[in-house]
């Protein structure tokens, strides 16, 4: 098979002719980064989704950035609320405010909902939650606000357990489970309350409007998910970071469902979250093994998810070597392609991993070609912004 039959250009024509081969119209379309902070890969990432939204129908845009920024965002593109600096500032995490695109996306968004009554959405998806996590106050106190009693306490009470915001986000809790909060007798009390809030929140939903009922969703969702991050940071046994990673993307698989209630919409975050294969990293003396976000929202979508890996030929000084898949997609005529991962696996089969000298940038894995659906691959990248 000719590597040219595999791929077509990448423009709106080719996104769409790769949506009707599908087996079925996404509720959610992956988009993965190979590296983050990649300009030629954001702006990319805006023109789909400009496309997807004139032509596709697309309304919803979600991002590996905490949830609960995200709602910062969400509100300026919705209503206005704020201005543009200040929601850059406010709004995400992992420092991905500064990345020009997202800039540039945002402000795109916010000026197509000042022209239309069909809002476009923004989401963060990620938990609060970097290698440590975040107070659960936002969480705890958000939900309880918006509940009627009787509640399992008072707001006094929720303030006294929770306690100040800095003993949770103790960054040094990383490294030495013995400074975490996590198992302390008030996060245990916590715990407790924040699963009676949620089930509250079942028996109520009927009297919230739909808005205050999507939040209070997603604060019941974060609440617990943090606190349950939180008890496993204080576990000392050799499966604390393999199960905090899977713990974190449980949170966003279960903030990507979510989203699929409010579909199609386009979700861009690293290929290790969106793939649906089990991501093996290595991590420090140990090599950690969990399922992916991706992975864990396949088996409830079906095929209702679909992925799109990225890629790149040559990043920065990085060139691929003519045997690696990366290699084989550098002889495409275009400089942007969009590549059916079926057929590449069929056509290259008999080509290496490639080794990347940038620690940041993760290669396709030829033995995980058959569970990607395509790959948006660049020819270059060489615009590679700091990482965080």
């Amino acid at each position: 098979m000719d590597i040219k039959d595999t791929a077509r250009p990448l423009d709106g024509g080719g996104v769409s002719a790769f949506l009707r081969s599908l087996p079925a119209r996404p509720l959610l379309l992956g988009l993965g980064e190979a590296r983050h902070f990649v300009e030629e890969l954001g702006d990319v990432r805006n023109e789909i989704f400009r496309h997807l939204v004139e032509h596709e129908g697309y309304r919803s845009f979600a991002i590996e950035s905490d949830c609960l920024m995200g709602l910062v965002v969400d509100d300026y593109i919705t209503t206005g609320t704020g201005t543009l600096d200040d929601v850059m500032e406010r709004g995400f995490s992992h420092g991905f405010g500064a990345f020009p695109a997202n800039r540039e996306l945002v402000r795109w968004m916010r000026a197509y909902n000042e022209e239309h009554d069909d809002k476009l959405r923004f989401f963060g998806f990620d938990g609060p939650v970097e290698y440590w996590a975040a107070s659960p106050r936002e969480a705890l106190t958000g939900l309880h606000a918006l509940l009627e009693g009787p509640l399992p306490c008072g707001a006094e009470t929720l303030d006294t357990l929770l306690g100040p915001d800095d003993r949770w986000s103790n960054q040094a809790a990383a490294m030495d489970p013995a400074q975490s909060i996590g198992r302390s007798a008030d996060a245990q009390r916590l715990r407790v309350i924040a699963d009676d809030l949620v089930a509250l929140l079942e028996t109520q939903a009927p009297r919230l409007s739909g808005q205050d009922r999507e939040r209070a969703e997603l604060y019941g969702r974060t609440a617990t998910g943090l606190l349950r991050y939180h008890h496993w940071m204080a576990d000392d046994s050799p499966e604390r970071w393999a199960r905090l990673s899977a713990l974190r993307d449980a949170m966003m698989a279960a903030n990507l469902r979510a989203v699929a209630e409010r579909g199609p919409a386009l979700v861009f975050a690293s290929n290790l979250h969106l793939q649906r294969n089990k991501t093996v990293m290595a991590f420090g003396d140990q090599q950690l093994e969990w399922w992916s976000a991706g992975a864990i929202t396949a088996t409830s979508l079906g095929d209702r998810y679909a992925f799109l890996a990225s890629a790149f030929g040559t990043a920065g000084d990085d060139t691929p070597p003519p045997d690696t898949v990366e290699g084989v997609l550098c002889t495409l005529p275009w400089d942007h392609a969009l590549v059916d991962a079926r057929r590449l696996a069929e056509a290259v089969t008999k080509v290496a991993p490639r080794t990347s000298r940038d620690f940041a940038y993760f290669p396709l894995n030829p033995v995980h070609l058959d569970m990607i659906d395509g790959v948006v691959f660049l020819k270059e990248a060489v615009r590679l912004g700091p990482l965080g």
